[in-house]
This record gives structure tokens, sequence and C-alpha cells, in this order.
């Protein structure tokens, strides 16, 4: 069995920083607070992560209260975003995805640190969500090598434990995707949709390098 493993921000959409505005709006309406988000790296990292690095930065204290409030307040915000916000499916997402669900021998999910349920709104809105039978999510981790530990763990209960390493693949376009998919010793394709260019994912040595999805022929020669 084959398993592909696919970010979303980046990889699979654009939302046309839906996810950004959704988040400013929230620590607006809970908080209080505008502005100085543009000071967070948020390519490749966990929502978890993000909030925690906002709480910091305005002085708020990390309770789960406040956690549950930002959290919620992100999703209600995040719809309305959606539908404002000029995004798109990548190029070659949707027939790659359709070509991968109709195989028997592959294993769809998700490795994104997106909260699981922004992730939903996220694919719900393109319409890509129910191609995903598995998932690690950023949730409750503060690191995307954890995030791809969960994925794993899910994974290998789903297949009874019979993942063969060389067999999953971590599909995404920024560094930390490369760097989550060696640390679960798993191989991993680099796509150059999102924020990096091709030249920098080149230099973290993926297993195969795309410009985008459109053509995937170097990626699914490996699932044949």
């Amino acid at each position: 069995m084959y398993v592909c493993l696919f970010d979303i921000d980046g990889t699979l959409i654009s939302s046309g920083g839906a996810g950004k505005v959704a988040l400013e709006a929230a620590l607006a309406d809970e908080f209080g607070i505008t502005g100085l988000i543009e000071k967070l790296e948020l390519s490749g990292r966990t929502d978890r992560a993000i909030i925690r690095d906002l709480f910091r930065m305005h002085v708020i204290d990390e309770t789960p209260d406040n956690l549950r409030r930002l959290t919620a307040a992100y999703l209600r915000r995040l719809h309305e975003c959606l539908e404002r916000n000029n995004g798109r499916v990548l190029p070659g997402v949707k027939d790659l995805l359709v070509q991968l669900c109709t195989r028997k021998d592959v294993l769809v999910g998700l490795l994104t640190g997106n909260v699981r349920a922004g992730a939903r709104v996220k694919l719900g809105h393109f319409g890509l969500f129910d191609h995903f039978a598995v998932g690690g999510y950023g949730d409750y981790h503060f690191d995307r090598d954890d995030v791809a530990r969960e994925a794993l763990t899910e994974v290998k209960r789903i297949l009874n434990g019979t993942a063969d390493p060389n067999h999953i693949w971590v599909i995404g376009d920024t560094p930390l995707d490369v760097r989550c998919a060696r640390a679960i010793g798993v191989r991993v394709a680099a796509v150059a949709t999102g924020w990096h260019s091709r030249e920098e994912l080149a230099d973290h040595r993926p297993d195969v390098l795309l410009t985008d999805l459109s053509d995937a022929a170097p990626l699914l020669r490996h699932w044949s």
C-alpha cells in the first residue's frame, strides 16, 4: 500500500490569504488587538505554534479558555473570508486526487499545520475534503515534525501496522515539509506552488521536486 500525505496551503490550495485575515479578525474580535501578525513567520508552521506566538507577542495569557476563544472566532471568520478572498485550487490537484482515490493501493491523507476543523473548512470550501481518509493536524503540536508523527501513527493504525516507510510520501511546498518527512523516515515530494522557489526547495534535497502538480508523472512513477 502506498500512502500520500498532503500539505494544504500552498500545495493543494491557495486561500488568497483567507486564513491570515480570519486570524487577524479573530484576534480583534476576542481581544481587541489589531496588527503585528505580519511579524510572524506563517509558512509551514502549525496553527497552535502561530497562536502561541500571537499570545506571547500581545501578552495574552495562554490559557485553555483563551485558546478556545481565539480558535472558535477564527473558525467562524474563516468561512466568510474564504468567500471573499480570491482563493483557488492549485494546478493539477483535482485530477491527481481523483486519480489517486480510484486506486485501491493508495491511501490519501493530510499532513497539515491547520487545526482539524480549519482543514475541513478550507478543503470543504473547494470541494476537496472527502478525498482524505487520514491525517495529522496542528491542533496541539507546536512542531511540524510532531504533526508528521501523528499522521504516521494514524496511517499505521489504519493499515494495521503494515506501512512501509519507503511507500509513504509527504507532499508539501515548504522546507518544513521536507524536514518533517525526514523526521519520520519517509519520502518527500516538494512542489513549488507556495512561498518557496524551486531552487530553494532543491537545496533541501527532496526525493522529487515539482513545479506544480499538473505534471505529477515524476511522483507517480514511484507508485507503480
